[in-house]
């Protein structure tokens, strides 16, 4: 998904050991560019960035885990841009970034606060382009996606992958709230839409709804 079609193009950044799916979002209207989740490899993603040529102009987290936040303050002071995401039920999990990066063996950022916490169902902009902010939690009791209507892609961080679901053993996980949330808010979107997932390669809602095991009526 290297660059997608009009109105937006979508370029997927694997950043750290972890393989973690950074997405540089590009505005072909305005040459406007958005990060989500910007997970380390600050080098990485900047080289990314200027080989398109846009502006960045703002940094989208779906949720606090440090494998998808750590370039994220690195980025903010070096573009001055704001910071958008997850919902406020990750606020802890955000401030345990230092025990989280020494965990995984990920040695970029700071602790930070968004200049915006999201509740679901609020939209955010960069150029011409509109996301819808879902509130999922499950994988983490602040965990939202970014869905752009007009490409039919969401951005779902850890909720969903292909062929699996996001874990919920780790501190703020919950298998059922986990589920609910890909089928009531996730699936609705269509059987269309492609989704980013958080690691490994993109699928559609309307592939996992009838072949991911997780999703299957128990």
């Amino acid at each position: 998904m290297t660059p997608t079609p009009t109105p937006m193009n979508i370029h997927i950044i694997p950043v750290t050991p972890l393989q973690e799916n950074c997405s540089l979002l590009v505005c072909q209207e305005t040459n406007r560019a958005a990060l989500v989740d910007p997970g380390g490899d600050s080098d990485v993603i900047r080289a990314a960035l200027e080989d398109t040529g846009a502006r960045l102009e703002k940094i989208l987290v779906t949720h606090a885990h440090a494998d998808h936040i750590g370039a994220v303050s690195v980025l903010r002071d070096l573009y001055q841009v704001p910071v958008e995401g997850p919902n406020r039920g990750d606020a802890a999990l955000l401030s345990l970034f230092p025990e989280q990066k020494a965990r995984l063996g990920l040695d970029e950022g700071e602790v930070f606060t968004p200049d915006r916490w999201f509740d679901g169902g609020e939209t955010t902009t960069f150029g011409a382009q509109t996301l819808s902010v879902l509130y999922v939690p499950g994988h983490t009791p602040g965990h939202v996606a970014y869905f752009h209507s007009s490409s039919r892609v969401a951005f779902v961080g850890d909720v969903l992958f292909a062929g699996s679901i996001g874990r919920t053993d780790l501190p703020g996980g919950d298998f059922r709230t986990l589920i609910a949330s890909i089928r009531d808010t996730l699936l609705p979107l269509g059987d269309d839409v492609v989704f980013v997932p958080g690691h490994g390669p993109e699928s559609t809602l309307g592939r996992e709804r009838l072949g991911n095991p997780f999703l299957r009526e128990r």
